[in-house]
């Protein structure tokens, strides 16, 4: 299976992929990785892996359509068979989720749908959870739609919240079982394309 990210951070999940594809763990090729922010991590961790990175973003393509085009031209390019968004924190545009549709996967640090949603993305998600009284908090991968975090669940973890968890101490160890979740989902979806 031929990966495309998108990531627009430190690219931790993105790494964990490259170590699993790396390793044989995932029988997958990552073929693309594209960023909205010219300066990221995951930018780095491409180059580094020997991946082809692009920087897409609003300063390269003012106009929504035609930036939603680029990613949707790149991707092409590069023969993109699923596309997994780890940290991208831009919508993705009309013409590639529809190009892409049930083929885009995302990965969010809470049991959607709580918690997701436009604003709810690393430590945000992490104080909220804390501030509420649940006992528990997970990770969902689901597929992308045209939502903010509403396209259907395609598996949860769960990860008990601690009484003296800090946003920091639960986002560590939701990170951990996000890179497992991440890689087993991506396993179980590569294996049903084969």
């Amino acid at each position: 299976m031929r990966l495309g990210i998108l990531a627009s951070h430190q690219g931790t999940n993105f790494q964990a992929i490259i170590d699993a594809c790396q390793s044989g763990h995932l029988d997958a090729e990552i073929v693309v990785a594209i960023s909205n922010n010219g300066k990221s991590g995951a930018l780095k961790r491409a180059r580094s892996a020997s991946i082809p990175a692009v920087h897409l973003s609003s300063k390269s393509h003012p106009q929504e359509e035609a930036l939603d085009e680029a990613i949707l031209t790149t991707l092409l390019e590069h023969q993109v068979g699923l596309v997994v968004t780890v940290g991208y924190m831009k919508r993705l545009g009309q013409k590639t989720l529809h190009h892409y549709r049930k083929r885009i996967v995302n990965i969010h640090p809470s049991l959607l749908p709580k918690y997701g949603g436009k604003g709810m993305f690393g430590m945000n998600v992490h104080k909220a959870v804390l501030a509420s009284d649940d006992q528990e908090t997970g990770i969902t991968v689901h597929y992308v739609d045209e939502n903010y975090d509403c396209g259907p669940v395609i598996s949860q973890t769960r990860v008990s919240i601690l009484t003296d968890d800090t946003p920091e101490s639960l986002a560590a160890r939701v990170l951990v079982e996000e890179h497992k979740l991440l890689i087993a989902t991506l396993k179980q979806l590569t294996e049903a394309s084969n």
